[in-house]
């Protein structure tokens, strides 16, 4: 697959949601092929390597039955991977039935994950169907795995090896014909190691694994992200916005996006929001101040490489609102200072405004 690959479901090319060219042509649509009804709340971004390698991995392994594993911080998507995986499986027609595993305590969630008999406990006045039954024949999408207490993980389980469970308060024996989808931002490995989750079951969660990168990984896709979020926000409350400036893009580029993919949305809608102008400037983000921030980084050549490209847009100016520091969310006394450590030469960027030759062209490319 070419490295100019974008992956973008459009549910309004021809009634099929697709990954696609970069350039969004109609003749090169790539792989993935699936009904629309099914996509319509899946919109993956991206060009990165990265993601691309995610993508394939999804492709592959969507049409199996397999358990699938996702990993990846807060707000990487990890939720729309898991759409993805459904949308392009043989279950497609079928429901895809989401569950949080963090957001109810270990009684509910046994009653939400596997139903109940009536008189089960107080309040339960009628029979009620589970997820597991409820997403009978398609995916059920089990969100925040690593919060599962130990006698939930043993009832998890028992589902995974067996394919079936009972209703709390009954003694029917049900079957499950359910694709089991699971995420984390946890690390379980180490929490296998603490005691705190069970190692058999990490072994049935885990037949296919998928990594989601984080942001600041994924080189490239910031920007198609931004200005994507940006004409759809634009576009929803009625306002034209012709794009983002140089400056905006280099400041979105140089955070470190903490809250990845999420926090990036959220920036470019309050940008949306508050701007008068058409073109959206660094001081509409209103980045907050990052505990490790862009500039700090235990790799040097990491450090230099977000400090030249902030640099490189700033045209070599340090200080001032459309300055590197700025961009990079820091003071220019301490951008000043990790220049001098990184042996920088800053003047040298002043060239990326006036000429393109010699020195100045290796560093304003």
């Amino acid at each position: 697959m070419s490295t100019n690959t974008a992956f973008v479901t459009d549910p309004a090319h021809g009634g099929v949601s697709v990954l696609r060219r970069a350039d969004l042509a109609a003749d090169e649509l790539v792989q993935l092929a699936v009904p629309a009804a099914a996509t319509r709340n899946v919109l993956i971004l991206g060009r990165s390597v990265a993601l691309r390698g995610v993508m394939e991995r999804v492709a592959r392994v969507a049409p199996t039955t397999a358990t699938v594993l996702i990993t990846g911080e807060t707000g990487t998507g990890k939720e729309l991977i898991a759409r993805a995986l459904h949308a392009a499986s043989p279950r497609a027609k079928r429901p895809l039935v989401r569950v949080n595993c963090a957001a109810l305590p270990e009684g509910l969630l046994a009653s939400e994950l596997f139903g109940h008999e009536r008189g089960a406990f107080t309040g339960a006045v009628e029979r009620r169907k589970g997820r597991f039954e409820l997403a009978n024949g398609g995916t059920i999408f089990l969100d925040e795995i690593g919060e599962l207490t130990p006698a939930m993980q043993v009832a998890l389980l028992r589902v995974l090896q067996e394919g079936e469970f009972e209703r709390v308060g009954g003694t029917e024996t049900l079957k499950a014909d359910v694709r089991v989808v699971v995420a984390t931002n946890r690390n379980l490995d180490e929490a296998v190691r603490q005691g705190r989750f069970r190692a058999d079951l990490l072994f049935r969660l885990n037949v296919v694994p998928i990594a989601v990168p984080p942001l600041r990984e994924r080189a490239g896709d910031v920007r198609l992200i931004a200005e994507h979020h940006a004409r759809h926000y634009a576009s929803t409350i009625g306002k034209r916005i012709t794009g983002l400036s140089p400056m905006a893009l280099a400041t979105l580029e140089a955070y470190p996006w903490p809250g990845n993919v999420r926090e990036l949305q959220n920036v470019v809608e309050r940008a949306v929001i508050l701007t008068r102008h058409e073109v959206l400037e660094p001081a509409l983000f209103e980045l907050p101040e990052v505990s490790a921030d862009a500039t700090t980084s235990a790799d040097p050549m990491h450090a230099r490489e977000r400090i030249e490209h902030a640099l490189r847009a700033s045209r070599g100016r340090v200080g001032g609102l459309d300055g590197a520091a700025a961009s990079l969310g820091v003071s220019p006394s301490t951008l000043d200072s990790r220049i001098r450590r990184l042996g920088i030469d800053k003047h040298a960027f002043h060239a990326c405004s006036t000429t393109r030759v010699g020195v100045a062209e290796g560093l304003c490319n």
